[in-house]
């Protein structure tokens, strides 16, 4: 635990070790905020915490420098909470565990919560260090991001003001975010009466796992296998061939994260169990040519288990299974006028079916707001035709970019003078929150921007090391150079 404490710059990565000694997952973060807290208490700048939960933070400027715009620095104090199936932890309680190979840090069988313990570390950094040469700061530590934005949502006029937000949640370091992806959650709902299973049957386990799974928004685009989707397909043929019939299904536990895990409970006649094994065993290598260039190896499993009593109405299963199988899923389009950069996408994230209820979960984004309702209204008429209830949640508005931005101007010029190289300046399709925090507190000159990190929201995260180091320091020349009033 101690070696990332060696790490450099040290101030930064020995506030993360921090952040991973207290648990935060996102919907339980009464430990996390009460220690934001005691932090800023402890090294005397103003600190609160609002109605909604948000931490924040106050700093006067350094002498010489109360003429320069107040920045306002944000991140969010939550983390997503995913392991690998063998894992025991429990994100409640347990501390995170980090480990170094080469130039990364990853979590020991878990999300390593860089996701954004970067972007507070950072803060924190700032915010204790008395020699920093900036003008007036305040710092934003939202929470509940991961789930729906629900701090930013719930920001109240008046609690932060500014003229810049710098927001530290961005995953390509060298890499400025001017805009991003607005969403909406999908939630698809209805109940059944469950009926006896019939004589003459037999049930089976069907387990898909594997894939790298990943960030909905940022790894859309690589064309990453949702097992959501896989296991639609696999019962999709077995329903037709064999009479399959949903018992239960469970997919997917977080909206804005590629599932990398489904498993089913079916009815088959007895007479059709090999012949479910030996199509499973078929479909296992139909995903993996199909998916070998982007994922890693995907498993499908099967096992005999002991005959439920009850089943899901076969019409009812036919129909659960079809709409997932139509449900669009991943890129539906990219951006005109820039090639390379995701417009709209969907996630089939979360699917539930057991004892009379079923509940999926997709999350739609778009940087258009038109092509976001269109997604949107597309999905739901698909699960409306399958007898569900639909329901639209959360919708935020993308981030329009501002390429004559006072910051951005500033930011690249000194990136440039920095490490001696431009700047990439992106529109990111994954939902940040500046959109949502500049509708509060209008006016504000925004860029988001952080270290690089891997396979967020997945076990497989890392964080690079060396990317740190420079985030921290372009951050701190920011600081130094921010644009006078």
């Amino acid at each position: 635990m101690s070696t990332i404490l060696n790490l450099a710059p040290q101030n930064v990565w020995k506030h993360f070790h921090e952040l991973t000694q207290v648990p935060r997952p996102s919907g339980h973060l009464e430990k996390i905020q009460q220690f934001l807290l005691d932090f800023g208490k402890q090294i005397g700048v103003e600190t609160f915490k609002d109605e909604i939960g948000n931490i924040i933070y106050k700093k006067p400027a350094s002498p010489g420098m109360e003429d320069k715009k107040t920045v306002i620095l944000q991140a969010h104090m939550d983390m997503v909470p995913q392991k690998n199936k063998d894992k025991v932890h429990d994100f409640v309680n347990d501390p995170i565990k980090t480990r170094i190979e080469g130039d990364w840090v990853y979590a020991d069988g878990t999300t390593l919560g860089s996701d954004d313990g970067m972007g507070v570390a950072a803060i924190m950094a700032v915010m204790e260090d008395k020699n920093l040469k900036h003008g007036p700061l305040q710092a934003l530590i939202t929470a509940d991001e991961e789930t729906g934005m629900y701090g930013a949502f719930g920001l109240k006029p008046g609690t932060v003001d500014g003229d810049i937000l710098l927001n530290l949640d961005s995953e390509t370091e060298g890499q400025l975010y001017i805009g991003c992806a607005g969403g909406v959650d999908v939630t698809c709902t209805m109940e059944y009466k469950e009926v006896p299973v019939t004589e003459g049957k037999a049930a089976v386990k069907v387990v898909v796992k594997g894939p790298r799974g990943g960030h909905s928004g940022l790894e859309i685009s690589e064309g990453r296998a949702n097992t959501n989707k896989l296991m639609a397909r696999l019962v999709t043929e077995l329903a037709e061939h064999d009479g399959a019939c949903l018992v239960c299904w469970e997919g997917g536990n977080m909206r804005n994260s590629i599932p990398r895990e489904a498993d089913v409970v079916l009815t088959v006649d007895k007479a059709c169990v090999s012949d479910v094994k030996e199509r499973a065993k078929a479909y296992e290598k139909i995903f993996n040519d199909e998916f070998n260039e982007v994922d890693s190896e995907i498993h499908v499993l099967v096992e005999d288990v002991d005959l439920p009593a009850k089943e899901v109405p076969q019409e009812i299963s036919d129909n659960i299974v079809n709409a997932l199988l139509a449900c669009q899923n991943g890129v539906m389009r990219f951006i005109p006028s820039v090639r390379d950069t995701v417009e709209t996408s969907s996630n089939l994230a979360i699917v539930k079916v057991k004892e009379g209820k079923v509940e999926v979960n997709i999350l739609t984004r778009s940087s258009r707001d038109s092509m976001k309702e269109y997604m949107a209204k597309s999905i739901a008429a698909v699960f409306r035709m399958a007898g569900m209830k639909v329901e639209f949640s959360g919708a935020y508005s993308g981030w329009a970019p501002d390429v004559n931005s006072p910051i951005l101007k500033a930011m690249t010029e000194a990136y440039k003078a920095q490490f001696g190289k431009e700047a990439s300046v992106k529109v990111v399709h994954a939902g940040l929150e500046c959109g949502v925090i500049g509708a509060v507190v209008p006016g504000l000159d925004m860029i988001s921007f952080g270290p690089t990190l891997e396979s967020p929201h997945t076990p497989n995260e890392r964080c690079h090391i060396p990317s740190v180091q420079r985030f921290y320091d372009f951050l701190v020349a920011t600081l130094e150079n921010t644009p006078s009033k």
